[in-house]
């Protein structure tokens, strides 16, 4: 007997409710970290982030949409803790409610909830406060390990800002910075360096990462060949050059490149459906991340990368779809 069903044949008993719970799991390390080295700064920008960016999302379903309220399936709470880690500890709370209207509101809601929106909500809403306000998303307090309010005053480069002027006379007279000035690699790794709080600390978030893989939430293919060719180009670019800001460790452990890769170029509604889509996503994500980091004026590209490679993904898809059996190419 042949029995007809409709779709969908393979069902999981894990809804997107269970699947945003463990993202946001994942992202608790990045968060203890950032609170450890920045103190109650940290703590302010997180708590403010995901309570605007849940806010948003609920004033939206009930007052413009008239729908049910959706923040119970802790996308909005991923979007502000997305949010927040890409901004320094000094961000002030009034710039954070408009990055979380324009994540929230702008990049999710416009386009139709969770699972319409074309670019990444968290990124899209740290490009605008970049673009809009530079000053304060370009100072960068130092770590004060241990205290919960930092010294006054205190703000340094970032360990790609350091890279990027590396070879580079300060007026007409020495160099702003040499290898001796960079954090040693342990720092970066755990997370005693400036930058923004949710990206210092590649312990936190390659910890964060392998939850995700464990609990089959993504896939291999994207963290591993963006990281993977990310390393590989500039690797090239320090055995053709010889300049020491093309190391490729320093690039690795600093800069927003595990964050993205592992939390934002993996989001399910902003990347391609297939495997080989996928790998090309990757690769165009590390790319972009490298010739903006080499030769642009910006000394970090990862967001721009992600979000140019967002704009892509529907021809990817198109193109990088399986064919089905017996079909004609």
């Amino acid at each position: 007997m042949l029995k007809i069903s409709t779709s969908p044949h393979l069902q999981t008993p894990r809804d997107t409710r269970s699947l945003m719970r463990d993202v946001v799991i994942a992202l608790l390390p990045a968060a203890l970290a950032a609170v450890a080295f920045f103190g109650i700064e940290a703590l302010t920008v997180i708590l403010t982030s995901v309570a605007a960016c849940v806010m948003f999302e609920y004033l939206v379903c009930r007052y413009w949409f008239k729908i049910p309220n959706t923040t119970g399936d802790y996308s909005a709470v991923i979007t502000g803790l997305l949010l927040a880690y890409n901004l320094p500890s000094s961000m002030p709370c009034w710039m954070i409610l408009i990055g979380a209207f324009v994540a929230i509101v702008i990049t999710k809601m416009c386009f139709g909830g969770l699972g319409c929106n074309i670019f990444n909500p968290a990124l899209a809403g740290r490009v605008f406060l970049f673009i809009s306000f530079p000053v304060q998303m370009t100072n960068w307090p130092l770590p004060h390990w241990g205290s919960l309010f930092a010294p006054d005053g205190r703000t340094g480069a970032t360990t790609l800002r350091m890279l990027k002027t590396f070879g580079k006379v300060s007026d007409g007279a020495q160099q702003m910075y040499t290898l001796d000035d960079l954090p040693n690699l342990f720092d970066m790794f755990i997370g005693n360096t400036g930058g923004c709080i949710g990206e210092i600390s590649a312990l936190a978030l390659l910890l964060g990462g392998g939850w995700l893989i464990f609990r089959k939430v993504i896939t291999w293919h994207i963290p591993v060949v963006y990281i993977s060719t990310v390393v590989a180009l500039v690797g090239i670019l320090y055995v053709f050059t010889g300049n020491e800001r093309f190391l490729p460790l320093p690039h690795l452990l600093s800069g927003g490149l595990l964050l993205g890769a592992i939390f934002m170029a993996t989001d399910y509604t902003t990347s391609p459906m297939t495997i080989k889509g996928q790998l090309i996503f990757a690769v165009g994500c590390g790319v972009l991340t490298v010739v903006i980091r080499a030769f642009s004026a910006y000394p970090e590209g990862v967001s721009f990368a992600i979000l140019i490679m967002n704009a892509l993904v529907p021809l990817i898809d198109r193109y990088a779809v399986q064919r089905f059996y017996g079909e004609k190419k």
